[in-house]
């Protein structure tokens, strides 16, 4: 066996593999916050807390006899159909604008609707739920 001097690695080479991580975890964060994804991930999870701003849609239109005789009653939104939504809130998070995935007993739907807040709650301004399948739109608000 030879008695040779194994030479230490400078830091940078031994650290090669972390600094890599770090360097792509960064130019990810920074690209999510240049092309904007940064406000779309704001604007979800606001409307994932602000449950009854999409609670008390889905009641109105349960109250509505065009949805119920197409859809049937609608179930609550789940977190999966949020996070699958268009959330677009205003500049002073007093509006919203917002389409998201609804599910009847007899079928499913896109719900959009447009509110603007007042005090701890939201005012609706429109509510239409769009049906694919039967090409159909039902206003629910207008």
């Amino acid at each position: 066996m030879d008695n040779e001097i194994l030479q230490d690695k400078n830091w940078l080479r031994r650290n090669r593999k972390w600094i890599a991580a770090v360097v792509i975890l960064f130019a990810v964060i920074g690209a999510f916050f240049v092309t904007g994804s940064g406000s779309k991930a704001a604007g979800f999870a606001k409307a994932y807390v602000d449950t009854p701003l999409y609670e008390n849609a889905v009641k109105k239109s349960n109250k509505n006899k065009e949805v119920l005789s197409v859809l049937g009653k609608l179930e609550p939104v789940n977190e999966m159909a949020i996070l699958e939504s268009n959330v677009e809130y205003g500049e002073d998070n007093t509006s919203v604008n917002l389409s998201v995935r609804v599910q009847g007993n007899k079928g499913k739907g896109k719900m959009d609707v447009t509110a603007v807040k007042k005090g701890k709650g939201w005012e609706y301004k429109k509510i239409k739920i769009r049906i694919k399948q039967l090409k159909q739109e039902i206003v629910v608000l207008q």
